[in-house]
């Protein structure tokens, strides 16, 4: 699909009174763009929002919940084989009343098998968006297996329950180990990915564990799709510094109309000392590749000036105009060629 080029402002006055809009297409997904009036451009909004406060990590549900766009996905299909060293880890992230699970992809650092890395980051290490987290303690023991019948067997320690959760927390966080334990066993190409993987969870060898009080691990268990984010940006990962352009998005997410709305906004200041977002700099429209009710990848590429952003993109719900639901963020920074 041909960039989107954003002309490189010479201050935030350069493009007073400035408005871009237009629909093309290609092979690929549909996508519309708009570069906004640039007295909104540039400028940051007098209320402007902090850029990636770290989010505390919730051990209870939001008190008011809504009727979430995750209710659209129906399956939650594996994750392909990959020949490099990449390890899947799932996280929790709350969005729109609601906790949901995200990805992200971490370098294989240790020689540990693939399922047993992908769980000790997910117990262990910190994700790198700091819109998610989650609540596992690193256990003192781990252990991973797969049998011929497509039946993973995890086998942790009691320490990794150590966290006071309630009952949605707790069935999410087993969730969580679920996805990440079955996508690590299909990139790593140790079973089909059309196949049907289930997980049973031992804690020190044994079944029938409350797992953090809540959930008993009585029986093998398989992906819940009501639970996977309805909206997140795969690439660019977040705080990457991008050096050659075009900036390649990609992503996936389900709408009842088969689109997606995106924003890229500046953001200024730092963010170990509180960042501010500016208002839209560029905005617009994506398809995803399954149409409506369906969970499918999107993609677009942009070519913005250097400096520093935040990539939104959300479901844009005709029914509540003005509301950015299942929204996921990225601060990316555009680095000189």
């Amino acid at each position: 699909m041909p960039a989107i080029e954003l002309p490189p402002p010479r201050n935030t006055r350069a493009l007073a009174g400035a408005s871009w809009g237009r629909r093309r297409t290609s092979a690929g997904p549909a996508l519309v763009h708009r570069l906004a009036p640039a007295g909104l451009a540039l400028a940051l909004a007098l209320s402007g929002c902090t850029a990636k406060e770290p989010q505390q990590p919730a051990a209870t549900m939001p008190t008011t919940q809504t009727t979430p766009p995750a209710g659209l996905v129906s399956s939650a299909p594996l994750e392909t084989a990959r020949s490099t060293q990449t390890l899947p880890v799932y996280w929790l992230g709350r969005n729109d009343q609601d906790v949901f699970l995200y990805r992200e992809f971490f370098s294989a650092k240790t020689t540990d098998e693939p399922m047993v890395a992908a769980l000790r980051t997910m117990m262990g290490t910190r994700p790198l968006d700091p819109d998610y987290y989650s609540l596992w303690n690193a256990p003192s023991r781990l252990g991973v297996s797969i049998s011929a019948q497509n039946v993973i067997t995890v086998d942790v320690s009691a320490d990794a329950f150590g966290q006071q959760v309630d009952q949605g927390i707790a069935e999410r966080s087993i969730a969580q180990l679920v996805y990440t334990a079955t996508a690590a066993a299909a990139m790593a190409g140790l079973v089909d990915s059309n196949s049907t993987l289930q997980v049973a969870i031992l804690v020190d060898g044994h079944t029938g564990y409350k797992a953090f009080g809540h959930v008993p691990l009585d029986k093998p268990l398989t992906r819940d799709p009501a639970l996977v984010a309805p909206v997140w940006i795969i690439d660019p990962a977040e705080g990457r510094n991008v050096g050659s352009l075009p900036l390649a998005v990609e992503g996936q997410g389900v709408s009842t109309t088969g689109t997606l709305a995106w924003s890229l906004a500046p953001v200024a200041g730092d963010p170990a000392g509180g960042a501010t977002v500016g208002a839209s700099y560029l905005d617009g429209t994506v398809s995803l590749a399954n149409g409506p009710g369906q969970l499918g990848g999107f993609s677009f590429t942009l070519l913005p000036p250097p400096g520093r952003y935040e990539l939104a993109v959300y479901i844009d719900d005709p029914a509540m105009p003005g509301i950015r639901r299942g929204l996921d963020t990225k601060i990316v920074n555009i680095t000189k060629p």
